[in-house]
């Protein structure tokens, strides 16, 4: 059979990922946070989009002033107030210059800084305001909260004058975590930096002087030990007691009492004094911003027994496409490029502000659905929670799995009972003992915690029995998964849960 060359037309069909179409996925699966952050990229990079604010300020009359000038009860927060500024001063009693600097000083009122400093930035001078050609600064009035590794810079300066000791230093503190600890270990760090180990060593050693203390530490036991030495108690029973922390955490009072060679009392006294130790010394000097959940949805009890949804719309941003100054733009471009410019910004205006749409109606679908499915848990709360997975939600609205699984990940719901990740309404199903609806693995987990905090002290149950008591009300699981569940809940065995109610009902 010959190989010959030939033309032929084949039809097929594929899906294209278009940039639109990507855009709407990416905005499917951002958080509110991230929403935010992305829409305001896109207002600084496209002209034609605008910001559309909740709310507008007083509406204006034909003669230029505010509506309701002559009423009593209309808007008295004026933009000018009238009268001169002695006038206002005189009224209210104070001078303007007691709240906040309207100008930044000009050159002879400033004073002359000690050192030199950043053309515009007087920080630290005139009571730690910063000044700029835009005027004051209010940001720093606010005080400044060191970070761990600016808190131990500032004592590295002072504690040691060997400029070749202080740049190791300071590539210690850059290791060191958030909790205060060195992860890694000093003979890296020597030979990356080609220095001597025993030098790392010393600089360590300086640097585990600082506040707080205990900071440095390259182990849990070494941060203890620094701290008991600043208290002056690490005496051998205590560093007996420091080096046997697995025996601490399993409350075996009778093998501590035997290594450390103390009797019930003084055991007693050092493990009191043990709990009033730091073990993450540096969360302290936290320097990370905690930001606050902000729900998507919010769920609130109807008065017929229903359950209505509805949008949290400050979490949402609110764009708008400015056409008229698109067909204004256009009317007085003479290049091609300029024109061809404008039609894309504005074919990227209109594909967010409807992607944005489009996000919001698929979140407010896939949440009316599950709190569909979940209302048993609302009602009654988590020893109701159904099993439930992304595929009956797709199935349920004419979704693709993924798509709810997006539109699931960091997105949160308020409820009546709290605020919850979408994700957290979907737990694997266990089985029925008697064959009847599955049981979801969170409610199971929740029976599982209320089981062992009832529990008698004098008759701690095992895994066994927990799987005994399960099984008689209608739960068929087996002993490694109650195991699993327990570790998950970081509930201690039945063993260490017995020695550490006996060891308090002794104290």
């Amino acid at each position: 059979m010959a190989l010959t060359p030939k033309l032929a037309l084949r039809q097929s069909q594929s899906l294209v990922m278009t940039p639109q179409l990507m855009q709407a996925i990416k905005l499917l699966q951002l958080s509110s946070l991230d929403l935010v952050a992305y829409v305001e990229r896109e207002l600084e990079q496209n002209p034609l989009l605008e910001r559309q604010e909740p709310g507008e300020g007083p509406q204006r009359d034909e003669s230029g002033g505010p509506e309701g000038e002559g009423d009593s009860n209309g808007d008295w927060s004026e933009p000018e107030p009238p009268g001169s500024r002695a006038e206002v001063e005189s009224r209210l009693d104070t001078d303007f210059g007691n709240v906040f600097p309207d100008d930044a000083p000009s050159e002879r009122e400033r004073p002359e800084p000690a050192a030199p400093v950043e053309s515009g930035d007087w920080s630290g001078l005139g009571g730690g305001a910063t000044y700029s050609a835009e005027g004051a600064d209010l940001e720093a009035y606010v005080a400044d909260r060191p970070t761990l590794a600016d808190h131990l810079e500032r004592q590295l300066a002072l504690a040691v004058a060997d400029p070749v000791e202080r740049l190791v230093g300071q590539n210690l503190i850059d290791l060191i975590d958030a909790a205060g600890y060195l992860r890694e270990d000093t003979a890296d760090v020597a030979e990356r930096l080609g220095a001597d180990a025993g030098m790392v060593e010393r600089v360590l050693a300086a640097i585990q002087t600082f506040e707080p203390t205990g900071v440095g530490a390259r182990s849990l036991k070494e941060c203890l030990a620094i701290q008991l030495r600043e208290l002056n108690r690490f005496d051998p029973a205590m560093q007996s007691l420091i080096d046997n922390l697995e025996l601490v955490a399993r409350r075996d009072l009778a093998a501590l009492r035997r290594v450390c060679g103390v009797d019930d009392e003084d055991l007693s006294d050092m493990l009191a004094e043990l709990r009033r130790l730091d073990p993450k010394p540096g969360h302290a000097f936290g320097s990370e911003v905690l930001q606050p959940v902000t729900p998507d949805v919010t769920v609130r009890a109807a008065p017929d027994g229903s359950w209505i949804l509805e949008l949290v719309s400050d979490s949402l941003p609110r764009v708008l496409v400015n056409q008229t100054y698109y067909a204004k733009v256009v009317k007085t471009t003479k290049s091609e490029t300029e024109k061809t410019f404008m039609t894309e910004c504005l074919q990227t205006a209109n594909w967010l502000t409807r992607s944005l749409e489009q996000r919001a109606r698929t979140i407010l679908k896939v949440a009316t659905e599950i709190v569909r499915q979940q209302d048993g848990f609302l009602t009654y709360g988590v020893a109701h929670l159904r099993p439930l997975n992304l595929r009956m939600i797709a199935d349920a609205i004419g979704m693709h799995e993924s798509t709810v699984s997006r539109v699931t990940a960091n997105k949160y719901i308020a409820t009546p009972r709290g605020v919850f990740e979408l994700k957290y309404f979907f737990t694997a199903a266990i089985a029925a003992a008697d064959g009847g609806d599955a049981h979801s693995a969170e409610a199971v987990r929740h029976r599982i915690r209320a089981m062992i905090d009832g529990e008698n002290p004098d008759d701690v149950l095992s895994d066994d029995t927990i799987v005994k008591r399960l099984r008689d009300g209608g739960v068929d699981i087996a002993r490694r998964t109650v195991a699993k569940y327990r570790e998950s809940l970081r509930i201690p065995s039945s063993v260490q849960r017995r020695r550490e109610k006996q060891a308090a009902r002794a104290t």
